[in-house]
């Protein structure tokens, strides 16, 4: 069974940082794409960030700068180190877990991130 579990979303003041790691198990974790993807209320999910077994990574413009994404092939995990966190980054963020050669396709159940004064 294919578990992705994410965890180190929160309540953080405009400015703030956040570190959200996502755990897979059931996978063979080398040979996903992880990424990170967003939902905001009343809006459709959108990427965030992606990155490959060897660690090349693909940022979107809106977070580059701010946000980086990482991953330890050793300990099954992806994180997304957000800094500068603007209130528009408010969103539930889900981590993916995507094998191109099967089209397999997994994801999370989300964590809050909520930037607020």
């Amino acid at each position: 069974q294919v578990q992705l579990v994410e965890s180190g979303g929160g309540l953080v003041q405009p400015g703030g940082s956040l570190r959200l790691s996502c755990v897979a198990s059931g996978i063979t974790f080398r040979f996903y794409v992880m990424g990170w993807y967003r939902q905001a209320d009343g809006k459709q999910r959108e990427l965030v960030a992606t990155i490959i077994s060897g660690g090349s990574t693909n940022v979107v413009d809106s977070v580059k700068g701010r946000f980086t994404i990482s991953r330890d092939n050793a300990k099954n995990t992806v994180y997304l180190q957000m800094n500068s966190l603007k209130p528009e980054d408010t969103a539930v963020y889900y981590c993916n877990a995507f094998r191109v050669v099967t089209s397999n396709n997994y994801w999370g159940q989300g964590t809050q991130v909520t930037v607020s004064s």
